[in-house]
């Protein structure tokens, strides 16, 4: 299978002995990086089309077929035992920074601290040393949300927002813990006994639960008593729009108009 593997069962590897062969393949300074190395600390459950291997940027590597080469100046630290591959908190910033969309590089980074391959303080000490990044605005955000939940979302944010979209600004506003660590931040419009919740990141499978609070939020609407709706704290990045169109639907409902 090249120059220093050899496949003894079936044609080629597969599953773990494709990312062996990478490594071998690759040179003894290569490093499973990003989500593959992701995926080889134990993020069982997403699927990437490459496994991205990262090597000195003076090391001399040949192309392989699905495997894509970063040539880096700085490796970062790194797990030797086993596979040979960054550090979680490495290879996740990488990995979002790699990833093909802010919603991907939103999973990801969301799905790592979930699954506890990282602390959230690793996480945020690896970001704040990072120079370079395409994706610093969204990254900024999206790490803050899932390492601080609900308490990264501001009365001001929530304000700018409403105000942007013509909508009267909460009445009250309160931060809360719940059960399990949980985070929320409670917002009410008392006139119109309209109540939303953001939740906190953490307990959220990646970005599963936006979709979830989309379709119950429409059936809340319906609702003929307090109308509640829940807004996950990284649906609030990523889907802004369509969480103060909801809020918007529940606030008309329940008798607000752009005249009043």
């Amino acid at each position: 299978m090249g120059t220093h593997t050899i496949c003894i069962e079936g044609r080629e590897p597969s599953a773990q002995g494709r990312l062996w062969w990478a490594l071998w393949e690759s040179g003894p300074r290569a490093v499973l990086d990003g989500p593959t190395a992701l995926i080889a600390a134990g993020l069982s459950t997403w699927e990437e089309n490459f496994i991205h291997v990262s090597v000195p940027g003076n090391a001399t590597v040949r192309q392989l077929p699905g495997v894509r080469l970063h040539r880096l100046r700085d490796l970062g630290p790194r797990i030797t035992a086993g596979l040979r591959r960054t550090r979680p908190e490495v290879a996740v910033v990488r990995a979002a920074q790699w990833a093909r969309t802010d919603r991907e590089a939103a999973t990801l980074v969301a799905m790592t601290v979930q699954r506890r391959l990282t602390s959230t303080e690793l996480l945020l000490a690896r970001w704040k040393g990072t120079v370079k990044s395409q994706r610093r605005d969204v990254l900024d955000e999206v790490i803050r949300d899932v390492c601080d939940g609900a308490h990264s979302i501001t009365e001001l944010d929530v304000g700018a927002a409403c105000r942007r979209r013509g909508l009267p600004i909460p009445t009250r506003q309160q931060v809360r813990s719940g059960r399990n660590g949980r985070v929320y931040l409670d917002l009410w419009w008392d006139e119109f006994k309209v109540h939303v919740e953001i939740q906190g990141a953490h307990h959220m499978q990646g970005l599963a639960g936006v979709e979830d609070a989309v379709r119950s939020n429409h059936i809340a609407i319906q609702d003929h008593d307090v109308t509640t709706l829940e807004i996950p704290v990284l649906g609030w990045r990523m889907r802004q729009g369509t969480f103060l169109d909801q809020i918007e639907g529940a606030l008309r409902a329940r008798g607000w108009t752009a005249a009043a």
